[in-house]
């Protein structure tokens, strides 16, 4: 890439994307290769999901990419009849936050999932999402 070009990789994430401009674009990369990674301070250990291009504990930017645990737990979920701008599409779709032990990770939960089965507690997965127009996100799943 040259230096005249523009790296908006994250232009390619989510259904809607407010942020094509960041130090963190190879995490598109690696959503494309089906992995979905945070990054961790090299200086003090602190992870973080999204990822981070420096760390608020060190002040440092010394980052390195790391992948998330497989398994995580349903730590709180909101399903949603009203959306952002950009998101009226996609309702009703539910949010949650999953604890993978070391960080706790924010995302949408599988539409298939019915709200019988949705409980805090829930053992899920989190998996890559291929999206129209080569755009990429990732959801959490029910383990099979």
């Amino acid at each position: 890439m040259t230096e005249k070009e523009i790296d908006n990789r994250f232009s390619k994430f989510g259904t809607v994307s407010f942020t094509g401009l960041t130090r963190v674009n190879d995490f598109i990369d690696h959503l494309q290769q089906g992995r979905v990674l945070g990054t961790r301070c090299r200086t003090c250990g602190a992870r973080y999901f999204p990822p981070r291009a420096d760390c608020c504990k060190s002040l440092d930017s010394d980052m390195e990419w790391f992948d998330l645990p497989s398994i995580g737990t349903l730590l709180t979920y909101s399903s949603l009849s009203y959306a952002p701008a950009g998101f009226g599409e996609d309702l009703p779709y539910t949010i949650a936050v999953v604890d993978f032990g070391s960080v706790r990770v924010f995302g949408r939960l599988d539409r298939s999932l019915s709200a019988e089965k949705i409980a805090v507690g829930l053992r899920l997965r989190t998996e890559v999402l291929k999206l129209p127009g080569g755009r990429v996100s990732y959801e959490f799943r029910m383990l099979s």
